[in-house]
């Protein structure tokens, strides 16, 4: 089978000022770099993320959140530790019944207000979880 990758295009107010964000949350460098553009490719998580600079407005429509799937709870918890170490403030959620499946996750949001989760998921569930947890599934 081909390749395959997510790939995520993020509209940033500055792609110098989310350039250390994206560094710390992918653990890595990004393969390209350009006036108003950058774009990360890193092998795991195995994504491109374009961060294209400009105004964000009503045109672009909505973007729920990003996230990132690792195997572990351990996997969670040390992305947690890096990003606490890169001076990034994180939310834990744990044993959260959220999207059908009950999860362990940390949340961290970009310098543009762009909410990221890092999660595994422990279990399917038969419903799509709490309230609080449903708006990671909008």
């Amino acid at each position: 089978m081909a390749e395959m990758k997510p790939h995520l295009a993020l509209t940033v107010s500055d792609v110098g000022r989310s350039l250390p964000f994206y560094r710390a949350l992918l653990d890595a460098e990004p393969a390209k770099v350009k006036p108003g553009y950058a774009k990360f490719e890193p092998r795991d998580p195995a994504i491109v993320l374009a961060l294209i600079q400009g105004d964000r407005g009503d045109t672009l429509g909505a973007f729920n959140h990003g996230g990132i799937k690792v195997s572990t709870t351990d996997e969670v918890l040390a992305t947690r530790l890096r990003l606490k170490q890169a001076g990034l403030a994180t939310f834990d959620e744990m044993e959260t019944e959220c999207c059908y499946a009950k999860q362990d996750k940390i949340w961290v949001t970009d310098p543009d207000g762009t909410p990221w989760e890092v999660f595994t998921v422990l279990e399917d569930v038969e419903h799509a979880g709490s309230q609080a947890a449903r708006a990671c599934c909008a």
